[in-house]
């Protein structure tokens, strides 16, 4: 019994740690409400990301995914000698989701960025996790309003 009591002692922290990160990821979730048909949304949910490859587009779900999108990041540095990075760029992926509530519905998004950057070790570069581009998130946010607008929605 102590054995088995010891053990959940060890898995707890796990467990909270595991939970504090997925509330942490879907942190930067946005989210724009319409009174409108979910069609409506969805076509508009889906003109704003036309200008990148999906990866995911479902319907039924509500779902949309992109591939990533790499974005050239000159002048940046690594290290305490501030070297440059001679491949130093970003990647960005985008998801949507369209959901129904009653009357509303709602569109959520987010951008996952990452960075290619010093990591050390074996593998010296890599994509490394970074916060959401304010920028491509206000760009999105703009799109999915005109969109919306464009579609015979009202946003709220």
């Amino acid at each position: 019994m102590t054995k088995f009591l010891l053990s959940g002692v060890h898995i707890l922290p796990l467990i909270l740690l595991g939970s504090m990160a997925g509330c942490a990821l879907m942190s930067g979730m946005q989210e724009r409400s319409t009174v409108c048909s979910y069609d409506q949304a969805w076509d508009a949910a889906v003109d704003t990301v036309k200008d990148r490859s999906t990866d995911t587009k479902d319907k039924d779900t509500g779902l949309i995914v992109t591939h990533w999108l790499e974005i050239p990041m000159p002048g940046r540095t690594y290290g305490i000698f501030g070297r440059n990075v001679t491949d130093s760029r970003d990647r960005s992926r985008l998801t949507l989701e369209v959901k129904r509530r009653d009357d509303v519905t709602r569109i959520s998004f987010i951008e996952e960025r990452q960075s290619w950057a010093f990591r050390g070790g074996a593998r010296l570069f890599g994509w490394t996790p970074t916060d959401p581009s304010e920028e491509v998130m206000r760009d999105v946010r703009n799109r999915i309003d005109a969109n919306l607008k464009e579609h015979g929605c009202t946003v709220s």
